[in-house]
């Protein structure tokens, strides 16, 4: 079986963002950078299955400019055996990433498609679900266990009332939570071992594909600073405040 795995380059999760003085966008330049945390999941997930003998071989693939090789091959430092990246300057939007991925199944035939649920710096949460759809695969969504049984894979699920388990006829499609697993620490002689391993550079215009984005983001803006508390003397002070001055009551 073989197994494709999106990821994508964002602003590490440690770094606080800042927005441009223009309003443009968010500050990248001299920043951090790195695998979108879902993603890390996801690319261990595939290991751990193919460890596991379910797979043969495992695709790492990215959507963006050159720069997103170094999260490519941290993927390929982590177990993967070859990476893609669709070489592109333009912003993307979840559509247009669902069609580009949809080209590459096309062309690679994975039996399954195992993502992060969402990036970071979108918190979109639509990419998985568009793909299923685009290619009209059973999906497994806020996956915290995936076990394979008789062919089929059984995906537990992170709902708002608990935990649900449905199980996939493969192909399928399989967006990672955070509870799935704990990605592994890069070895030293891995990183170097990577280096060595295949990288192709597509492009949209290779697969078909009109990336134009239909929507314009017009400005982006810190949230307002929350001001400052007051200390109350006693209860009835914050009785009087909650019906005078807040009339929540």
């Amino acid at each position: 079986m073989k197994i494709l795995v999106p990821i994508k380059r964002v602003i590490d999760a440690n770094v606080r963002v800042h927005v441009k003085s223009d309003g443009s966008g968010v500050e990248t330049a001299n920043i951090k950078m790195a695998m979108n945390p879902f993603c890390e999941i996801a690319v261990e997930e595939a290991i751990r299955i193919k460890e596991a003998g379910h797979a043969s071989e495992i695709i790492v693939i990215t959507i963006g400019t050159s720069q997103c090789q170094d999260i490519l091959r941290s993927g390929l430092a982590m177990g993967a055996d070859r990476a893609i990246l669709i070489e592109t300057e333009a912003e993307l939007q979840p559509l247009a990433i669902a069609k580009l991925l949809k080209a590459i199944v096309e062309r690679q035939s994975p039996q399954l498609v195992i993502l992060g649920k969402q990036a970071i710096d979108d918190d979109n949460n639509q990419t998985g679900q568009m793909l299923s759809a685009l290619l009209g695969w059973a999906q497994g969504t806020f996956a915290s266990k995936v076990v394979f049984n008789d062919g089929n894979v059984e995906v537990t699920r992170e709902i708002d009332g608990g935990l649900e388990t449905v199980s996939l006829q493969l192909p399928a499609i399989v967006t990672t939570d955070l509870r799935l697993n704990e990605p592994r620490y890069i070895k030293l002689p891995n990183i170097m071992k990577a280096k060595k391993k295949p990288l192709d550079i597509l492009c949209p215009d290779d697969l078909g594909i009109d990336v134009n984005s239909r929507l314009k983001v017009l400005s982006i803006e810190q949230p307002a600073k929350r001001a400052a508390g007051i200390k109350l003397a006693d209860v009835q002070e914050l009785m009087d405040k909650l019906k005078n001055e807040a009339k929540v009551i």
